[in-house]
């Protein structure tokens, strides 16, 4: 298996960098301002706007 790409609020984060809230099951859906966090390695990622977004990590910020 992979991977983990998306993440819960609580999850713990896998490395350090930049992260922000995506569409549950759908990197392509354009959501209007998303919150970007920075996180360290064993971080847990804050609650999200809503349910029914996941954190993801992203290349630059």
């Amino acid at each position: 298996m992979g991977e983990q790409t998306q993440f819960e609020p609580g999850d713990r984060a896998p490395n350090g960098g930049h992260y922000m809230e995506v569409g549950e099951d759908a990197f392509h859906m354009n959501i209007e301002d998303p919150k970007h966090v920075t996180l360290e390695k064993g971080e847990r990622f804050p609650e999200t706007t809503n349910h029914n977004r996941k954190w993801k990590r992203v290349k630059q910020f």
